[in-house]
């Protein structure tokens, strides 16, 4: 059987209208996983939940994301993917589909080359591994079990060798902060086409960690602008799109930012528009870091979730943005983090308060609280 039917192609990411559709479409496949990290979303544990979606729910699942259109990108998360034995029916089926199969696993012993390979076999078109310390003692630190270093490197070097786009994410926050240089290091290293960094989220266990301020982290996307234009491998930031904004002033304004960024999301994509989230029990969610519901896939809602639900549709309508996220003049390029707004506001149209820029001639209320003439 031809497992990798002939399509023509993905999309053009730049004409994807992302009030049909999203860019990216994630399935948290499990919340089950055998580390205990220490920013964990999901509060993980060994366990799977026994109102997962199943096998025949989750081909529904796909099928429903097949009906978004040719070569939608998925990406299996969780928790631990590896966890669930119908992992690798799971990614034939969506393949068989036509869908963009992607994977976000644990560095665990379950991920084997073996397993990669038949990951790989199954459809699987890019591997997301999670490296948060570029060395064995800071990574395990923060993944809460010895070994998991080695193993997530050993992972990579197996993804390279059977072939298979890699991409590394990084979680910044106080902690991980000074070890970006070497971890840009290790991702060059590691032949990685792709560096995901994630800026922390108080949700889950993230709650109990210390973020970065908001001068520090423009100060990191500058140099993440710096290491876009001076390496191979593409960089994009997760829950942080003010580094869009970042890049646009290293290039005098807003006309000048690209109409995709380095690995071809049209920019501007936030929680709720160009991005979409399914719990392990079935919720459609704007982000897996912005847990307000549009209701349950399991009675085929997923598609008009997306497109008519209140929620998507006010996260898509930046003139909607309060504060000086609203007042922006860089919110079309932008947007600020709905799910990081949520976190501290309970409102996930407020200011994001990572982000320190204020807009031109903006004079209102403050993140903090103070106004912006204090």
């Amino acid at each position: 059987m031809n497992r990798h039917p002939h399509t023509s192609g993905p999309p053009d990411p730049s004409s994807i209208d992302t009030s049909d559709r999203p860019f990216v479409l994630i399935w948290e496949v499990t919340q089950a996983c055998d580390l205990a990290c220490t920013h964990c979303r999901a509060n993980a544990q060994p366990k799977r939940h026994p109102d997962e979606l199943t096998t025949e729910e989750g081909k529904r699942l796909l099928d429903q994301a097949r009906a978004f259109g040719p070569e939608q990108l998925v990406v299996l998360s969780g928790g631990d993917p590896l966890t669930r034995p119908d992992l690798v029916e799971l990614v034939e089926y969506g393949t068989e589909l036509g869908l963009r199969m992607t994977l976000t696993p644990s560095g665990t012993s379950s991920l084997t080359p073996e397993s990669i390979s038949e990951l790989k076999e199954a459809g699987i078109q890019r591997l997301a591994l999670s490296i948060d310390g570029a060395s064995p003692d800071s990574h395990d630190r923060f993944r809460g079990e010895a070994g998991t270093f080695e193993q997530t490197v050993e992972a990579a070097k197996a993804a390279r060798e059977a072939g298979l786009p890699l991409q590394i994410n990084t979680t910044v926050c106080a902690q991980t902060v000074d070890e970006l240089p070497k971890l840009r290091t290790l991702v060059s290293e590691l032949g990685a086409v792709l560096w995901s960094v994630f800026f922390l989220v108080p949700v889950g266990r993230g709650r109990i960690l210390e973020p970065i301020t908001p001068d520090r982290a423009e100060g990191v996307m500058e140099w993440l602008s710096d290491v876009s234009d001076e390496e191979r491998f593409g960089v994009k930031t997760t829950e942080a799109p003010f580094y869009r904004r970042v890049s646009a002033q290293q290039r005098r304004d807003a006309s000048d930012a690209p109409a995709t960024d380095s690995i071809g999301r049209r920019n501007g994509i936030i929680a709720g528009d160009g991005f979409a989230f399914v719990s392990h029990t079935g919720e459609l969610y704007p982000s897996g870091f912005l847990p307000k519901s549009a209701g349950s896939v399991r009675d085929g809602g997923l598609v008009e979730g997306y497109r008519n639900s209140e929620l998507f549709q006010s996260l898509r309508d930046r003139y909607a943005l309060r504060g000086k996220c609203g007042a922006c003049e860089f919110r079309h390029i932008c947007g600020g983090s709905r799910s990081r707004a949520f976190a501290h506001t309970g409102d996930p149209l407020a200011s994001d308060p990572l982000c320190p820029y204020v807009p031109t001639g903006y004079d209102g209320p403050m993140p903090n609280g103070r106004a912006s003439s204090d």
